[in-house]
């Protein structure tokens, strides 16, 4: 990862935001140029398929591309530095509700995020957590966010009944090696390829876990005044951008290898193939809703909204339904089919992963996988 820029508002009042390319003239009402975030990960890859694909040209609309940082994603995108992205659910959930004017338009893919306890340990059930160390890449990070609501929803005081430890997320399976952790919560493709090496046992797994297998991890949200000014583009570029997650996950080799080619993200075509496979693609409008709702009611429950929030309330205010965006329109999308897009149904992914890893040891490669899963 770069350095990371600071936000930074002027006594006049101007937004100044360093580090992302801000055009101010583009956000004009009823324009036909929207700024897409970014910040170059993996699960961005329908982003990056949109509009390498030109699925933001066929809805009539110019595309501007601003790449930013961890640190200020969320406010840039309040402020106005950019007016759509897709992004976690989880982690906008508590700024929207203190008052963050963003809204979730429809859902893009599901599967991100794990917590998984140390091979060696005896800890088989997320209830074996309650005393024990868990490692996440930072506090507030969405693993650290999924790990509290996986504890709430298990009767476990995530701030009295377990310890937390902050790591590097591609060091997080060293912690568990020298037992500086029992368990780990982290995301694709660090479960994974912790998987593939043995170090670690499933507890909670978003991708096939119930409540969560069903559930949107990452969703559409567009800047709320954005949104009132530019109904249709705001629509149009929705739509640009399921119809980007439906190419992903009908072609995941060849989005793996467009991101990586075409220099949105540090990685190789391999390794982020690995990561994209485990995810996903099958956009939603009601899905997203419906994560909406279930992730803010767990998040309540474990302690992460206030006590007094009205989830159904809070549901609403953070989604909007748009014209032109339905269920209905995403069940009749086509993409095309890539003769080389597809991942060999033979093919064991992890043992892949695992040859990655061990092939490549010490080189760029493991550096690459450090970056890759640093930034979720």
């Amino acid at each position: 990862m770069k350095t990371l820029k600071l936000l930074c508002v002027t006594a006049a009042g101007a937004l100044l935001i360093c580090g992302c390319k801000k055009d101010a003239g583009s956000s004009a009402k009823n324009s036909n140029k929207i700024r897409v975030g970014y910040i170059g990960l993996t699960c961005e890859a329908p982003i990056f398929s949109a509009v390498e694909n030109g699925f933001f040209k066929e809805e009539g609309l110019e595309v501007e591309m601003v790449k930013c940082e961890w640190a200020n994603y969320k406010d840039v995108l309040a402020l106005g530095g950019f007016d759509i992205t897709h992004h976690l659910v989880m982690y906008f959930l508590k700024p929207i509700e203190q008052g963050l004017d963003v809204k979730f338009t429809a859902g893009i893919h599901k599967g991100c995020l794990r917590v998984q306890a140390g091979a060696k340990t005896n800890i088989n059930t997320v209830q074996d957590l309650r005393g024990k160390r868990i490692g996440v890449p930072g506090m507030g990070t969405p693993p650290f966010i999924f790990a509290n609501r996986v504890l709430g929803a298990n009767g476990i005081d995530a701030g009295k009944d377990v310890t937390w430890r902050v790591f590097p997320a591609g060091e997080l399976g060293l912690a568990l090696d020298k037992g500086e952790v029992d368990a780990v919560a982290d995301s694709e493709p660090i479960g994974s390829l912790l998987l593939a090496d043995g170090k670690v046992r499933n507890l909670a797994d978003q991708a096939t876990d119930a409540p969560y297998k069903d559930e949107y991890c990452c969703a559409v949200i567009v800047n709320g005044k954005y949104l009132a000014a530019n109904q249709k583009a705001s629509a149009a570029a929705t739509r640009a951008l399921l119809k980007g997650a439906k190419w992903v996950e009908t072609n995941p080799a060849a989005a793996a290898r467009l991101s990586v080619e075409k220099k949105y993200l540090a990685s190789n075509p391999e390794l982020n193939t690995v990561a994209i496979s485990h995810l996903r693609y099958v956009p939603s409008v009601s899905g997203a809703d419906d994560a909406v709702k279930s992730a803010a009611a767990e998040m309540k429950v474990a302690g992460m909204l206030n006590p007094t929030t009205d989830v159904p309330a809070l549901a609403g205010r953070a989604f909007a339904y748009l014209d032109g965006v339905t269920d209905e329109w995403v069940r009749g999308l086509q993409v095309e089919t890539l003769a080389d897009g597809q991942i060999p149904p033979d093919q064991d992914i992890r043992l892949f992963a695992e040859m990655i890893l061990s092939d490549q040891e010490g080189s760029c490669c493991a550096k690459e996988k450090t970056t890759l899963a640093a930034a979720k």
